[in-house]
């Protein structure tokens, strides 16, 4: 039986028109997908989070007009991407092979994705010019939905996914709340550089970078 729709209280922050689309209603992963969540409450749930996550009710975006939900049968994961109509109408693509090989975990992967995907529809990326995984997953771990095969480190801040959202946090931990909405404020009218990292925080990306690695190495406390 899938999960009862849960009653939603006035929202906070401005809520587009949200719908889904299902290509094929019988397969396992759609199956799974309506067993495990409530699609109006896991995309309110979304946009309200990504929404706070981000911004401020006083400059939170409010030209997002439609989100429709896509479950289709195809390979990868889940993408992105404004409508036919206009950039303002956005669609999220998402593989119900991939929700069926989740299973396991399939509630947890299905709202980490959807998260995940979410931060596209609202986030500043500097004209198209931010690293790809930019701000998402630090969105996704956040709001505690981070896969277990996930770990700090990596080579590069910029690696994205786990990577550079366990590296935001880091960064927010340090330089305090909100920081991460000044990154991305910051590309909101121009164009990515990495300056943006010292003119919030004072300290260079490769400082934060070399800093947040040795902070691993040491180890709690």
């Amino acid at each position: 039986m899938p999960p009862p729709q849960v009653p939603l209280p006035a929202p906070d922050w401005p809520i587009p028109k949200l719908r889904i689309f299902i290509n094929d209603l019988s397969s396992k992963g759609s199956t799974i997908f309506f067993d495990e969540v409530h699609p109006t409450n896991a995309l309110r749930d979304a946009v309200t989070t990504v929404c706070k996550t981000l911004y401020t009710k006083q400059n939170v975006p409010r030209n997002v007009r439609s989100i429709t939900l896509y479950l289709d049968d195809m390979d990868g994961v889940a993408y992105t991407k404004g409508s036919d109509l206009d950039n303002d109408h956005k669609e999220i693509h998402f593989s119900t092979r991939h929700i069926q090989n989740s299973q396991a975990r399939a509630k947890d992967e299905i709202l980490g994705v959807i998260y995940h995907e979410m931060v596209h529809c609202y986030q500043y990326d500097g004209k198209g010019s931010c690293p790809g995984g930019f701000i998402e997953d630090f969105v996704r771990l956040k709001a505690g939905l981070d896969p277990p095969h996930w770990r700090k480190g990596g080579d590069r801040w910029d690696a994205g996914y786990e990577t550079t959202a366990y590296f935001f946090k880091w960064i927010e931990e340090r330089y305090g709340e909100g920081i991460v909405q000044k990154l991305n404020e910051t590309v909101k009218d121009n164009k990515y550089s990495d300056d943006i990292f010292s003119n919030v925080t004072g300290r260079d990306v490769g400082r934060l970078w070399k800093a947040y690695k040795e902070s691993l190495s040491a180890g709690p406390g």
